[in-house]
């Protein structure tokens, strides 16, 4: 066994200084989390965890108590900041557990997504600054290598930590290194093919290699497909397990040879259990398969983890775990729990809204693509694990038959609605923009070249605050509008979006729309959803010669604005210009706008480097039109922006509406 696993003699050393600590904390057990979180503040054994070898020297019982420590932190500080609270309840007797057997800072392990991290966070040394999470300024929701030493390979997209963790064992075996590599990895991320090419490449190494299968029967909305179902626990835990236990029994009452024989079945690879349960799949990948372990039992956590690292090649450890555990409204609701804002947490209910809020983009998004399906039996809607959080779960409910979520596949699914437009349907495909750069080569090979009329309908585009630079949906028009044959749509409000929809239902080929996160602007929503022209854009206000600002999609309002204030303090009149499109350009406005002003601002909420207003520099310099000419470009910058709220992220940037004011004010100022 790997030198980094605790000894005995650490643990007896530790164990006596984490209860001489506790013997002087003052503080009362908090509640196990059934519904109603403890008010305990104290913490009695979180405070006192220094380091996360710590955790090593805590007895079992003291390990159970601070389970509920660490639920009942978890769920009081998501309450206020939100956050993924169902994954991370989910695995609390898991990251403890890992802890114990496994050195955090030695050992590598490498956490898939990362949504399930919030009680690695508190155990590895970042347990007071866990209020911050989320926040400007705070610790990322997400593993981060730049945050902690304990976080070996920064997460925030699925299926990558196979692929990750085998690199780091690949890297050590070279270097002569004496550490355990361990990948823990959700169910639902098992369905997309990133994590079998890992695998696959694993079994073949045959090096020492843990894989932690963590089976929640969920990713973000219930798991979907084959692979799915054939990991159910339905099938290990209810009838398996039940004729197991029988055939167990027969053997070993068999007179003279029962144990004999019963001890020649469990070490069988072709067992009635290997055979019937998902270990016939990672046995044929060539790992070792344990499982399936109960998630909340440390105790059996432990030997099971301490038996995975004692071998010497690729081992798999199956492990069930409730979503949502320890908190009754997650458990009940662990979809609304994945991704949950501020909440009260004595109920779980969300903390009230502004009636008067406006509709959100993607709610404006579902009803308008509804209202076009009830008109139009071409329209297929296709979505990767996200029914909820892209809007369709409403067209999902109205049109069974004309809805797909494929799973967290984002490659699939692209090419499966291009082969639906193929077959003569209008597919939709909802997928926010972070998520879509998984696709990447599907949209030019399998779309694009063939001219097929797939719609992209690309959620959370632009910045989408509290998940970071992960989530962050910075790139699309850059890694978009190159591509031959696409057209790209970036409304400025929830009406303009519907009419894109039908826009896109007009088109001949394939088409993008990208619209943020949030509420909309609170305009009312059409009865009729109408093309609009392709390729033309949309002037709201018109001014001198003196300066124009030309917007995209959600920056077209806050420049409004911006131009207005201007005005109203006795400034010069701007013209305010709604560009609309990516691809093509508004050309012909374009070419007005330049010829008419000496001063142009281009404003939009996507990268600079390649995005919309690097292809109106180009259209400008190709056309020759910049002689005598002052432009002036506003969006995010050539890096990865941190996490916080959106507002405070727009301030820090420049791109909110006082920011567009202060440029107009500066540029303009006689």
């Amino acid at each position: 066994m790997s030198s980094t696993v605790f000894s005995d003699s650490v643990r007896r050393e530790g164990r006596a200084m984490i209860r001489r600590r506790h013997r002087e904390a003052e503080a009362v057990r908090p509640a196990q989390g059934m519904g109603r979180p403890a008010q305990n503040t104290d913490r009695r054994l979180l405070s006192q965890i220094r380091n996360p070898s710590d955790v090593a020297s805590l007895s079992l019982e003291e390990l159970q108590m601070l389970a509920g420590e660490l639920r009942e932190t978890m769920v009081r500080t998501v309450s206020r900041t939100g956050g993924h609270l169902a994954a991370s309840l989910g695995v609390v007797e898991l990251t403890l557990a890992m802890l114990s057997v496994f050195n955090a800072r030695q050992d590598k392990i490498i956490w898939d997504v990362g949504h399930q991290t919030y009680a690695w966070k508190l155990l590895t040394g970042r347990a007071d600054r866990f209020h911050t999470l989320r926040q400007t300024g705070g610790i990322s929701g997400f593993p981060s290598r730049a945050e902690s030493p304990y976080d070996h390979f920064g997460t925030g997209h699925s299926s990558t930590s196979v692929s990750a963790a085998l690199g780091l064992a690949a890297a050590r075996d070279l270097a002569g290194g004496n550490y355990h590599v361990v990948s823990v990895i959700g169910d639902g991320s098992l369905t997309a093919g990133q994590a079998y090419e890992g695998l696959n490449q694993a079994g073949a190494t045959a090096g020492r290699f843990i894989v932690i299968l963590n089976d929640n029967e969920m990713s973000i909305a219930k798991n979907v497909g084959a692979l799915s179902l054939f990991m159910s626990r339905n099938l290990s835990a209810r009838w398996v397990r039940r004729v197991k236990r029988e055939v167990e029994e027969f053997l070993s009452g068999i007179p003279g040879i029962g144990g004999d024989l019963l001890e020649i079945a469990r070490r069988s690879k072709h067992s009635f259990k290997n055979f019937f349960t998902p270990g016939i799949l990672f046995e044929a990948l060539r790992f070792n398969y344990i499982g399936a372990v109960d998630g909340h039992n440390i105790e059996e956590l432990q030997k099971t983890l301490r038996l995975a690292a004692a071998l010497d090649r690729p081992v798999l450890v199956h492990v069930l775990t409730r979503k949502g555990k320890g908190y009754a409204p997650a458990e009940a609701n662990p979809e609304l729990f994945h991704g949950v804002g501020s909440f009260e947490p004595e109920t779980g209910l969300p903390r009230k809204a502004d009636p008067d809020a406006a509709v959100s983009w993607t709610e404006a998004f579902s009803r308008g693509l509804c209202k076009l399906a009830a008109k139009d039996e071409r329209i297929f809607a296709v979505t990767a694990a996200m029914p909820e959080g892209t809007g369709l779960k409403k067209f999902a409910g109205l049109f069974p038959r004309r809805f797909a979520d494929v799973g967290i596949c984002e490659q699939h699914a692209v090419t499966f609605a291009a082969g639906l437009a193929a077959g003569g349907l209008r597919p939709f495909v909802a997928v926010y923009s972070t998520f879509l750069q998984r696709a990447y080569d599907q949209i030019v090979h399998d779309v694009c070249l063939q001219k097929l009329p797939v719609t992209f309908c690309i959620d959370r585009a632009g910045l989408v605050g509290e998940d970071g630079p992960t989530h962050h949906g910075a790139f699309d028009p850059a890694f978009l509008r190159h591509i031959p044959g696409i057209t790209v749509f970036a409304p400025k409000d929830e009406a303009e979006l519907q009419h894109g929809l039908a826009t896109a239902l007009a088109a001949d080929g394939p088409f993008a729309l990208r619209y943020p996160r949030g509420p909309g602007a609170g305009v009312p929503l059409p009865d009729n959803l109408v093309p609009l022209p392709v390729g033309r854009g949309e002037y709201l206000d018109r001014g001198g010669d003196g300066a124009a600002v030309v917007a995209l999609g959600n920056r077209v309002l806050p420049a409004l604005y911006a131009a207005r204030r201007l005005r109203e303090e006795g400034g010069p009149r701007v013209t305010v210009f709604n560009a609309r499109w990516i691809k093509p350009l508004p050309e012909e406005e374009l070419r007005e706008i330049i010829a008419g002003h000496d001063t142009v601002v281009l404003v939009e909420e996507a990268s600079l480097a390649c995005g919309f207003s690097s292809a109106v520099l180009e259209f400008f310099n190709d056309n020759a039109l910049t002689a005598g000419k002052r432009i002036l470009r506003m969006g995010l910058p050539d890096a990865f922006v941190e996490h916080g709220a959106s507002a405070d992220l727009r301030r820090l940037l420049k791109l909110d509406a006082t920011a567009v004011y202060e440029k107009l004010r500066e540029l303009l100022r006689p």
